[in-house]
């Protein structure tokens, strides 16, 4: 057993590492896709937590895929239909076992500003590694987390 985790930790470095420079890569964001049925309804709630759209395909009146933002967070909404029978992986259900952990300044004034508009599944509250958390559950059943080292 020790074994299979050695090589699994050998493995694992030459995936950080650049061949010809030996240099780290370092991974610099991520944009979920998050496949949806309404993705009106998901474009109004992101909004309430102070998301824009900055992309939306074919246009913005009746689009199949958005693009958001809020500071340096995106996230893009795809709808359920627009993959028809293509990507079977993809649960064709709304929410899952996916949680969102976003860092945001200021989030005592964030919670207060949403705290009544959205569902609020955890309170403010400290965590044992020193952070400062809410979570919050979104119009598709989505888990978000809002974290701020205080």
């Amino acid at each position: 057993m020790y074994l299979i985790i050695a090589l699994m930790l050998l493995g694992s470095t030459s995936i950080t590492q650049n061949n010809t420079t030996n240099k780290p890569i370092t991974m610099e964001t991520i944009s979920p896709n998050i496949f949806v049925n309404d993705i009106h309804a998901t474009v109004e709630f992101y909004k309430i937590l102070g998301f824009t759209v900055i992309a939306a395909v074919p246009e913005q009146k009746n689009p199949i895929f958005v693009m958001m933002a809020c500071g340096s967070v995106t996230f893009m909404f795809q709808t359920f239909a627009s993959i028809e029978n293509t990507l079977p992986l993809v649960n064709r259900e709304n929410g899952g076992s996916l949680l969102l952990y976003i860092k945001v300044k200021n989030i005592r004034e964030f919670f207060e500003k949403i705290n009544d508009k959205v569902t609020v599944l955890h309170r403010l509250e400290k965590t044992f590694y020193g952070a400062t958390e809410f979570s919050i559950k979104d119009n598709n059943n989505y888990m978000l987390t809002f974290a701020e080292d205080e």
